[in-house]
């Protein structure tokens, strides 16, 4: 790939890449940075080898780029922002800013693989397939961390205690016993 290649490939990608990246993150400016990064090893990479598919390449980057980040600032919450400006006004809209927040907050409390599987399938529309190409993983990881978060999800979104769940798996398998 030349750099005139790259350069219309970035040119064309960006903002769909700049969504993703806050989709993931969560902060739009932390999905720049991320973008960024992700492009510039893109670009080396690209440099020194074909690439054959330039989108999965560059969002593999961020989503191992974005995990990394998150071992290492483990502590550390990141901001959720959202643009209040891009809803109606009105009751309805309350509502739907309301429904956004709530699902900001519990996408932030995922492991970054849960995450990431979630972002790819349900915002990027991937097949398992192409999410365990795009995240050098199994099909089946795929499927199992979907599935994790969804479970997840659904405690956090319902507004259930978290541990209300474990509790009766604990109490059915001692009973069990």
């Amino acid at each position: 790939m030349t750099d005139d290649d790259f350069a219309q490939f970035v040119a064309g990608s960006l903002s769909r890449l700049l969504r993703f990246g806050h989709v993931l993150t969560g902060d739009p400016d932390a999905s720049a940075d991320l973008v960024q990064e992700a492009l510039a090893r893109t670009l080396r990479a690209a440099r020194r080898r074909q690439i054959d598919d330039p989108h999965a390449f560059v969002r593999k980057v961020m989503v191992n780029s974005y995990a990394s980040a998150w071992r290492r600032n483990r502590n550390t919450a990141p901001a959720t922002t959202l643009n209040l400006a891009e809803f109606p006004a009105g009751l309805d809209s309350l509502c739907v800013v309301d429904e956004r927040d709530a699902v900001w907050r519990a996408l932030r409390v995922l492991p970054p693989r849960q995450r990431a599987v979630t972002v790819l399938r349900y915002y990027d529309d991937m097949t398992e397939a192409e999410i365990a190409a795009v995240m050098g993983i199994s099909p089946g990881t795929v499927k199992s961390q979907a599935a994790r978060a969804l479970r997840r999800l659904e405690v956090l979104l319902t507004e259930q205690p978290a541990d209300q769940g474990d509790g009766r798996r604990n109490r059915e398998r001692r009973g069990a016993r």
